[in-house]
């Protein structure tokens, strides 16, 4: 039985990082850990009192550095697999097996919790963005990600291998990219998501532009040139 490791990145998320938490432990019997990216709000106190896993950081270094941290975790207390889940009540816990079933049975590196595998993705203006990631996928690796935005994933050891040697790897679109021309095998499992019912996300219509923006030329002109691993290294 694989060990599974379950990291949750949180910024100002003392309103949903009890339900989130309670959550997997109903769920799930995997570890977790909370990875409190310096708060501004009582993230930090909340799991403190409730006595959660918790790893809290002196700065605001932002979800890149967060996950990056969860994968050294992972790798240093040697777990198998490790699962990156939101903090802010939006993914559901009860899909995780299906993710990790996926890597075990069916030797996938990389699940990823997605929207839309047997469901259409909507035409609005929210997911106008992710189409166009999903098409600047398909053009530089001939692969189709239904849901390349989703922050619901499980990494196995060669994944996680991949974050700890290279410390240009984001929990982003760009880096499915990057793990396709790794020759890594990638998988999309269908799940629901709820709506955030506290809070705000950071993307606003200004920055969702933007992220956009530098994931497709990321996409294209960084990640679609990565080298492919040669045989015996």
């Amino acid at each position: 039985m694989s060990r599974v490791l379950i990291v949750i990145p949180a910024y100002n998320e003392a309103q949903n990082i009890e339900k989130t938490v309670k959550d997997i432990k109903d769920n799930t019997d995997y570890d977790y850990v909370v990875i409190n990216d310096c708060s501004k709000d009582n993230t930090k106190e909340i799991c403190e009192k409730n006595s959660f896993n918790v790893i809290s950081l002196p700065v605001n270094f932002g979800l890149t550095s967060g996950i990056q941290l969860g994968m050294k975790f992972a790798y240093k207390h040697n777990y198998d697999i490790i699962i990156q889940f939101d903090g802010d009540g939006q993914h559901q816990a009860k899909y995780l097996k299906d993710l990790v079933r996926e890597i075990e049975e069916n030797n996938i590196d990389i699940a990823i919790g997605s929207r839309f595998v047997t469901r259409k993705k909507p035409y609005t203006m929210r997911m106008f963005g992710s189409r166009l990631i999903s098409i600047a996928i398909a053009i530089t690796t001939f692969n189709k990600i239904n849901d390349p935005t989703s922050g619901m994933r499980a990494y196995n050891k060669k994944a996680i291998s991949e974050f700890i040697t290279n410390a240009s790897l984001t929990p982003e679109p760009d880096t499915l990219v990057y793990m396709i021309k790794k020759k890594m095998k990638i998988k999309e499992v269908q799940v629901e998501m709820k709506d955030r019912e506290f809070g705000e996300s950071y993307l606003n219509p200004i920055k969702s532009i933007k992220y956009m923006a530098n994931m497709i030329l990321s996409i294209i002109f960084i990640r679609s040139v990565t080298k492919k691993k040669k045989r015996g290294k």
